[in-house]
């Protein structure tokens, strides 16, 4: 009995230098990274301070028109940098034949096109299928629906308004 409680004692004993050693470990290394994480915290202050410099002399009124123009030219050059005819050679790809692209519209939400469309087919199995085909493409991603129209007198397709991802690849 006096034996093994030694021994259970010995191995009690150096289990716990291992959790202090491991204890130890951990604390420096948390000491690093909170180093780490005050100097990120000092550059992001840093760059902050620079950018509401910057925000403030854009902001004084003599700079309000270069900035309006400023904007306004950035706006242009973005939608001007959408390729029309890159849209409609990727359409064309998973476009099934039996589906018209009525109309399509591209608008810039978040830095991402968003293409909007309305297509028709005379039968709805076309549709699922082109809306099967966008969600798998690499060029376009994440297909909402939020309008079906049904065939009227005047209009004898199937319409469908979709809303597009489209990560354009030049």
């Amino acid at each position: 009995m006096l034996i093994g409680s030694t021994v259970a004692g010995v191995l009690l004993f150096a289990l716990l230098c291992l959790l202090v050693t491991l204890n130890l470990m951990e604390r420096s290394r948390l000491a690093s990274t909170r180093n780490e994480i005050a100097s990120i915290d000092r550059r992001l202050r840093t760059i902050a301070a620079e950018q509401a410099k910057l925000e403030t002399v854009l902001q004084k009124p003599e700079n309000a028109q270069v900035l309006d123009r400023s904007l306004f030219l950035n706006s242009l050059i973005y939608r001007k940098g959408i390729s029309w005819t890159k849209i409609f050679a990727d359409l064309e790809e998973i476009l099934p034949h039996n589906v018209r692209v009525i109309s399509i519209r591209p608008s810039n939400a978040q830095n991402q096109i968003v293409l909007q469309m309305t297509v028709g087919a005379e039968q709805t199995a076309p549709l699922r299928e082109l809306l099967i085909k966008l969600e798998n493409s690499e060029s376009f991603g994440h297909v909402a629906v939020p309008t079906i129209m049904p065939p009227s007198q005047s209009e004898p397709l199937y319409r469908y308004n979709v809303n597009v991802n489209y990560a354009q690849k030049l």
